[in-house]
C-alpha cells in the first residue's frame, strides 16, 4: 500500500526552530535516515520519495495543510487510512508521543485543515508533546508554540523528534496498531 507521511509545520526560517513545526523536523529526520532530499515540490509541497512512500512538508502555512494534503492524496490516489500526519501538541507534556487512528482534530487547526481537505477524520495521526512547564493557555497561546524549545527543554525535545521518527517508520513497516503500543506512553 502507497503511504504518505505529512508534517506540519510553518514554511520559512523564522519558523524553522519552532514547537509548531516539530512535525516538519519528524519528516526531515525520516528522510535524513532514508537518505533521501526534498529535492521537488508537488501540491505546495516539498517533497521526498522511495518506493511507494511519500514525505511531505506543506509549505502553505498550519492551519491551511489540508489544501496541500488533499491535492497529494487526490493525486496520488492515497487514503485517508494512508496518510499519517505528524504535528504539535501543546495539550501533552513535553516528549509524550501519541498516535492514533482517527478522531476529531481536538483544536488543532492545522489537523482540522487535514480532516477537513480529505473529507473524513480516519487520517492517522502522531502528535508530539510540546507543553513545557511555562506553557500558557489562551491568547498567549500562539506566541507560545512560535517559539522555539528554551534550552533545557531541547534535551527533552531532541530525543522526542527522534523516537517520534521512530513510531514513523513503525508505522510503514508494521502497521499503526503496533506503532501506538509501543510508542503511546
Amino acid at each position: 500500500m502507497p503511504k504518505l507521511i505529512v508534517g506540519l509545520g510553518n514554511p520559512g526560517e523564522p519558523y524553522r526552530l519552532t514547537r509548531h513545526n516539530v512535525g516538519f523536523q519528524v519528516v526531515e529526520e525520516l528522510a535524513r535516515r532514508r537518505g533521501l532530499a526534498f529535492a521537488r515540490e508537488e501540491c505546495r509541497s516539498r517533497v521526498a520519495e522511495q518506493g511507494d512512500m511519500l514525505l511531505a512538508l506543506p509549505q502553505t502555512f498550519m492551519n491551511r495543510s489540508g489544501y496541500a494534503v488533499r491535492c497529494l492524496a487526490e493525486r496520488r490516489g492515497y487514503l485517508p487510512e494512508h496518510v499519517l500526519v505528524v504535528y504539535d501538541e501543546v495539550r501533552l507534556p513535553l516528549g509524550k508521543l501519541r498516535m492514533r487512528r482517527e478522531g476529531s482534530p481536538a483544536g488543532h487547526r492545522g489537523l482540522e485543515s487535514v480532516i477537513e481537505g480529505l473529507r473524513s477524520d480516519q487520517v492517522p495521526r502522531l502528535r508530539l508533546g510540546v507543553a513545557g512547564t511555562d506553557a500558557p493557555s489562551g491568547e498567549a497561546l500562539p506566541d507560545y508554540v512560535l517559539s522555539p524549545f528554551h534550552p533545557v527543554e531541547l534535551e527533552i525535545a531532541e530525543p522526542m523528534i527522534l523516537r517520534a521518527a521512530d513510531a514513523c517508520e513503525a508505522w510503514l513497516e508494521e502497521g499503526i496498531d503496533i506503532a501506538m503500543n509501543r510508542f503511546n506512553g
